[in-house]
């Protein structure tokens, strides 16, 4: 949500993908892909948001609390950052994430849209439950 220098935007891409690799991820089982080649993550973060209202992103504490740290006040990519985390989940209807804690919040409003979706609409988009880790 920070602006980037595009070099060190395309090093850090190329360096998570090493991590991932050199973690053991296997390319021939698995999909790799930068997702922001993807429009379709941008197109439904787009229609989520249209669906979400401004006041229920304001009441997550992870706004509040990055908001305090930027002297600007934060921005609206902080702000909606959310519903694209939303759009990540719902795109791929998945219907278990692994979050870790600080991440409930935002898997919950990606439970609340995606049945805000589906009764407006009918229904499309599983609800997803949370994988909490036992650390």
């Amino acid at each position: 949500t920070m602006p980037k220098e595009p070099a060190v935007l395309r090093q850090n891409i190329l360096d998570i993908t090493a991590a991932i690799l050199a973690c053991g991820i296997d390319p021939k089982k698995c999909f790799l892909f930068r997702q922001s080649l993807v429009p379709e993550h941008a197109e439904l973060a787009w229609i989520l948001g249209c669906l979400t209202t401004v006041p229920r992103l304001l009441r997550l504490p992870q706004w509040k609390m990055k908001r305090a740290s930027q002297n600007n006040g934060g921005t609206v990519g902080l702000l909606t950052y959310p519903v694209l985390q939303a759009a990540d989940i719902l795109l791929y209807k998945s219907t278990h994430v692994p979050v870790g804690e600080d991440q409930v919040l935002h898997l919950e409003l990606a439970q609340d849209i995606a049945q805000h979706f589906n009764k407006k609409y009918g229904e499309f988009f599983p609800v997803p439950k949370a994988i909490l880790s036992e650390l």
